[in-house]
């Protein structure tokens, strides 16, 4: 699949045209394609962190941003198409790996139900501090911050109702997972930021510079943990793990693409609550599938989460909805009347300058 132009500032995912659809039709399909990566991701995981015993996030996640390079590539994407510089990515990944670094390091502290309580309530501080972004400067509606509490607080109790055992918090687990948080609340609101300044940026120039960028971060915990020679000795007596590691990849790489299109289309907040989402339909489907009994704790974080989607959906008043903002037009360079006359000097002239 070969890029769009950059002038034509259109919005693709997989060969999917989004720009000029309805917005219902764009949510739907990114929704979708979102679920389906990261559906498959939480299978993979489950096979192979529970079932295998296997615990090398930092190894897996290396391994695994080898396959989306290649994966880029054979979409059609060169280093010559990106247009953002460099820079900007070095910072994105710094913030990323930071992000899943704390997140790792907060399981030593948190129990696994006290990180999820923290980590559901990650659409909040996305909204705040996409006001302190430069280049965003985003605000938000009471409606908005309305809905993203809700549900939070749904997740919160359907998450805790489901738990086996009660949050055990520890200062230093607390300090960590609220540092993910902040550097979470970054990461979004820059992509946002990066696709608003520069329209013309794609979702596969963001996926493979964050990529690139970042598996030189990931080489030294590798490494100073020692976990690169223990994963490479368990994967080589186990080798069709990366068989698995594979067949993620290619389903998290759809994810990942359908999430910065989520990002472009409707914003970091919008985009948090769609993942927030995903881990209470995930929790709901676990019930129905398995036949879980539910409770009145389990009922009353469903409600909360229903009616936290439902107000979102909602339209606004329009005395509180800010008005919209022009969309960035690129200069256009005039032309001279010898140029207009010499038709084929001009268009080459115009190729060298997009390549």
């Amino acid at each position: 699949m070969g890029q769009p132009a950059p002038e034509d500032n259109v919005i693709t995912l997989l060969g999917i045209t989004l720009t000029g659809r309805p917005r219902w039709i764009q949510l739907l399909i990114c929704s979708a394609g979102f679920f389906f990566g990261y559906t498959v991701n939480g299978l993979c995981e489950e096979y192979v962190y529970n079932r295998l015993q296997f615990s090398y996030g930092w190894y897996f996640t290396f391994v695994q941003g080898f396959v989306y390079l290649a994966l880029i590539f054979w979409q059609g994407f060169r280093v010559k198409h990106v247009l953002n510089p460099w820079k900007t990515y070095i910072k994105l990944s710094a913030v990323l790996m930071g992000s899943h670094g704390l997140t790792k390091g907060s399981l030593m502290f948190l129990n696994y139900p006290a990180q999820i309580m923290f980590k559901s309530t990650k659409v909040l501080p996305v909204m705040i501090m996409g006001a302190f972004i430069p280049g965003l400067r985003r605000k938000y509606s009471f409606q908005e911050y309305v809905s993203a509490v809700m549900l939070v607080v749904g997740l919160v109790i359907f998450t805790l109702a489901d738990a086996h055992t009660s949050p055990n918090f520890h200062i230093f687990g607390v300090i960590m997972v609220v540092g993910a948080l902040v550097l979470d609340s970054f990461l979004g609101n820059l992509q946002e930021a990066i696709f608003t300044m520069n329209p013309a940026t794609s979702q596969m120039e963001m996926l493979f510079c964050s990529t690139a960028v970042g598996l030189p971060f990931l080489i030294p915990p590798m490494v100073l943990t020692g976990e690169v020679f223990r994963a490479w000795t368990s994967c080589y007596n186990h080798p069709y793990v990366y068989l698995v590691l594979v067949f993620e990849a290619m389903a998290t790489f759809i994810g990942q693409l359908s999430v910065l299109s989520l990002i472009a289309l409707f914003g970091a907040a919008t985009t948090a609550m769609v993942t927030t989402a995903r881990k209470a339909v995930t929790l709901l489907l676990s019930y129905v599938i398995f036949t879980k009994p539910m409770t009145e704790q389990h009922v009353t974080g469903l409600l909360l989460i229903a009616m936290g989607i439902i107000l979102k959906m909602l339209p606004e008043s329009s005395s509180s909805a800010p008005p919209p903002k022009p969309s960035p037009q690129r200069p256009y360079t005039k032309v001279s009347q010898h140029e207009v006359e010499d038709g084929r000097e001009f268009d080459e002239r115009r190729v060298s300058e997009n390549v």
